[in-house]
């Protein structure tokens, strides 16, 4: 089944990520295992619950108008930028490709915002910027969908 989020963009529906019917057995989960050594598992996670902090920071700068805010912390949690920040160079070594590339979008589509988010403050035209945080979220998606930890 899919689940269409933008003109033109359909994603995959994965059945898995929603609640079920109590007494009912839970969905297969088919996402691919991904091994990481313990201490590294525990910094990724703790990392992914940044990125999602960051992207509510993000929404609420949105709704107050303040583009500048919700582009600084796009780029220094998110973007390209962050990749220090959240050990990106030694995590990948233990991550299949597919979760490489999507983890690639998710940093580069977050960099994009941040250039769309500040020209919102600008023109006003904030479109282009919420096109640019759905295609960040899009990004988070695809790789939850597809991977797991351990």
């Amino acid at each position: 089944m899919l689940l269409l989020s933008l003109p033109g963009h359909a994603q995959q529906h994965d059945p898995a990520m929603h609640a079920h019917t109590p007494g009912m057995a839970a969905p297969a989960d088919s996402r691919e295992r991904v091994h990481f050594p313990d201490a590294m598992v525990a910094h990724t996670l703790a990392s992914m619950r940044d990125h999602l902090a960051a992207l509510q920071e993000i929404q609420a700068a949105l709704a107050s108008g303040h583009y500048d805010h919700a582009a600084e912390v796009a780029e220094q949690r998110l973007g390209m930028s962050a990749l220090v920040l959240h050990g990106a160079a030694e995590s990948s070594k233990f991550m299949p490709e597919g979760m490489q590339a999507a983890g690639s979008k998710m940093h580069h589509s977050a960099s994009r915002f941040a250039i769309a988010a500040r020209d919102a403050g600008v023109t006003g035209d904030l479109a282009p910027a919420l096109k640019g945080l759905a295609e960040v979220t899009a990004a988070c998606v695809q790789c939850h969908s597809g991977y797991r930890l351990r």
